[in-house]
């Protein structure tokens, strides 16, 4: 089995669902990882075959992954990776890097599912990794390392932005930023469909909607300002702007939104506690 850090360096996937795909698809675009060095497991079929379309090794056994790679990337659905983990650990060792991207599923959890001192990360992603645009946190348990922290995330950063947090912060990602692009998603679709209202083609009103949300988001990441400030740049006085944000704040968007992301981490904690 390669040295983790090496450039022989296997990375491998257990579950090979959607963000297990669009990790994997997100180092192989950036040039981290080979394709034929990614080793990916699933119960079936149904997902392996989009693993191999990106030229990646597939198998149906977990165990084999742990056995032909350092770095193991478990992608399962939460209700199943603590099942996953008891079926892997006879062949867990201290050359392992274990990361987890299930929701709800503490640092301590893990640890206590594998053997001890076990190297063992937690990372919570969203779905546009699929594009390197992804926006991930990451937690590292009590025997990862500092290089085990930096070879993840200089992994992870081929997908997007990845920022080592303390844990206590994971759960609340999920709710901001991995449901977030659903709520996002929402948002650009009210907003296409106001415009589809008014008489704009609906395939225009999609491709200006979401042309709109990606020159904002740029504007937020490039000149550093707060949104209000942003936002206030675009108004003017008894104009356009305040009258579409006067008939927002009166449908409840904020404090919608400020639900929506309470709800989904509330969720996240939730989960933690089964």
């Amino acid at each position: 089995m390669a040295a983790a850090g090496s450039e022989s360096l296997r990375v491998g996937f257990v579950g090979a669902g959607r963000m297990a795909e669009a990790i994997a698809q997100g180092l192989i675009r950036a040039g981290k990882v080979e394709a034929e060095q990614v080793l990916a497991s699933a119960p079936t079929d149904k997902n392996l075959c989009h693993f191999r379309a990106l030229g990646c090794q597939t198998t149906h056994s977990n165990q084999e992954v742990l056995q032909n790679c350092s770095l193991i990337i478990f992608a399962t659905k939460p209700q199943v990776l603590p099942g996953v983990l008891a079926e892997v650990a006879p062949v867990v060792t201290t050359e392992h890097i274990v990361v987890s991207v299930a929701a709800g599923i503490s640092l301590s959890s893990l640890e206590e599912l594998l053997p001890p001192k076990t190297r063992v990360l937690r990372v919570s992603p969203n779905l546009p990794c699929i594009v390197q645009e992804g926006a991930m946190v990451m937690a590292r348990g009590h025997h990862a390392g500092n290089d085990d922290a930096k070879l993840l995330q200089n992994l992870l950063e081929a997908c997007g932005q990845c920022i080592e947090v303390p844990e206590s912060y994971v759960d609340i990602h999920t709710g901001l930023s991995g449901s977030g692009v659903a709520f996002v998603c929402t948002f650009s679709e009210a907003l296409a469909e106001g415009a589809i209202k008014m008489g704009m083609p609906s395939d225009l009103a999609h491709r200006i909607a979401a042309q709109t949300l990606l020159g904002t988001a740029k504007m937020l990441q490039q000149e550093g300002k707060h949104p209000a400030q942003l936002r206030t740049d675009v108004l003017t006085p008894a104009g356009t702007t305040i009258h579409g944000l006067h008939a927002l704040e009166q449908g409840g968007l904020r404090a919608a939104t400020m639900s929506a992301v309470e709800a989904a981490t509330c969720r996240a904690k939730e989960l933690s506690k089964k």
